[in-house]
């Protein structure tokens, strides 16, 4: 049993991370409930479904400029300072929503701005976020540390929607965006009790395209990380299947199921995060990547294959799954190997890597459904995802014969913390 509960070893080692975690899973779930919130007052504004598809395309251009810029900022700045700014930042546009749901005819561009500055918010702290994490958790402990970061997004990533639903029909617009307020709220007290995270005296110089480029071109030379990178760039933008499953169960003749498709992989994901005790005895992560990320694509593949509406819910919780697991591996990577001083401007690749691919996605999936038919667009989608991935698994071999214990970065790393936890006893 021990080997299935979740490995508890950073939360007890570490206040920091037990405030970090508590927030980032408040917040969390106050931000999907506008994720839910935001789209259903467009379209009552505006009864386009062009409208509401313009959400995304107006926060892709802030992920992608403020994302890199975000690493150079985490880089140089004081991380919790930067992070307890940018929290605020989002409270303050929640209140924004609100006031503007309350007013007799809520207008609708400042929907737009508020999702356009929120993605740039988002993309500035995240950066932050993934760079402390290192600072706050034992060498050894960062699997574990990803399996119950992983477990706290999926949990609002369930509830928050499904609560939102219900908040949203039965209380209003405004109360979800109040909701939203308050966990920002909660968050921050939170937040401010984290110790000061300083810049290393390495990496402490102004923001700037020299300092992102520098970033870059660490990416570059690690080819195994650049792996994880490609590796879930292709998984999400090749398999994603989440703008077609109206039309899914439509086909199944389910309409009913539609909720529990939306549900169904991020479940999976949960499943994994709650019996994830076993993610600290694997050492080869990248080969464990590779594997999980076309397990991904297989079930979806599978699920569009299959004419039995609980078999296609249960084969998208089995790809959510296989997914957390190819995210707490890429996340144990990156966490243990990367220097600190380049840590937030890789964060911010690693930004685009995963936010980028499932935009992506959704344009390959709607097309090719609207071309081919829906069950082509998932089957095949899936079938390009697991084979792209045999690929890769040729082409980047220090990605699959990367080991944990003995990579000469994460060899580097452990005892660089040891060396720092000794001077610090």
């Amino acid at each position: 049993m021990r080997t299935l509960l979740p490995d508890l070893a950073p939360w007890k080692a570490s206040a920091d991370f037990r405030r970090l975690w508590k927030s980032g899973l408040i917040s969390n779930f106050g931000s999907f409930l506008t994720f839910v919130a935001l789209p259903v007052q467009l379209k009552d504004l505006t009864g386009s479904a062009a409208a509401v598809g313009a959400i995304g395309a107006v926060e892709l251009l802030p992920l992608i400029v403020c994302g890199l810029y975000g690493g150079a900022l985490a880089d140089a700045l004081d991380k919790r300072k930067l992070i307890v700014r940018t929290e605020a930042g989002q409270g303050l546009l929640s209140a924004a929503l609100l006031l503007n749901a309350l007013l007799p005819h809520p207008a609708v561009w400042p929907l737009y701005v508020v999702a356009a500055l929120s993605s740039a918010l988002v993309s500035v702290q995240r950066p932050a976020l993934d760079s402390l994490w290192p600072r706050i958790v034992a060498h050894t402990d960062m699997p574990a540390a990803a399996s119950l970061n992983s477990l706290r997004w999926t949990v609002g990533a369930v509830a928050g929607p499904a609560l939102a639903g219900v908040v949203v029909a039965c209380a209003g617009l405004g109360w979800a965006y109040a909701a939203d307020l308050l966990t920002f709220v909660v968050s921050l007290a939170y937040i401010v009790r984290i110790a000061p995270c300083p810049a290393s005296l390495a990496a402490a110089s102004k923001p700037s395209l020299k300092a992102i480029l520098e970033g870059a071109r660490y990416a570059w030379s690690r080819k195994e990380l650049l792996g994880t990178y490609v590796v879930d760039l292709a998984a999400m933008s090749l398999a994603m299947p989440l703008a077609v499953l109206p039309f899914l169960a439509d086909e199944l003749h389910a309409d009913w199921s539609l909720g529990l498709m939306y549900a169904a992989v991020p479940a999976g994901s949960l499943l994994v995060g709650l019996t994830g005790g076993w993610v600290s005895r694997v050492h080869r992560h990248g080969l464990t990547v590779v594997l999980a990320a076309t397990g991904w694509g297989l079930a979806v593949a599978a699920a569009g294959a299959c004419r039995n509406v609980w078999l296609v819910l249960v084969l998208l919780a089995v790809g959510g799954g296989f997914d957390m697991v190819s995210g707490i591996f890429r996340a144990a990577m990156w966490n243990q190997t990367i220097p600190d001083e380049l840590r937030g401007r890789l964060a911010g690749i690693e930004l685009l890597s995963y936010s980028v691919g499932p935009q992506l996605g959704q344009v390959r999936a709607g097309g090719l459904a609207a071309a081919a038919g829906v069950r082509f667009s998932v089957v095949s989608g899936g079938l390009a995802c697991a084979g792209a991935l045999g690929l890769l698994a040729l082409c980047l071999p220090r990605l699959m014969a990367y080991d944990a214990r003995t990579d000469e970065h994460a060899v580097r790393m452990r005892e660089h913390r040891a060396a720092v936890t000794r001077t610090a006893g």
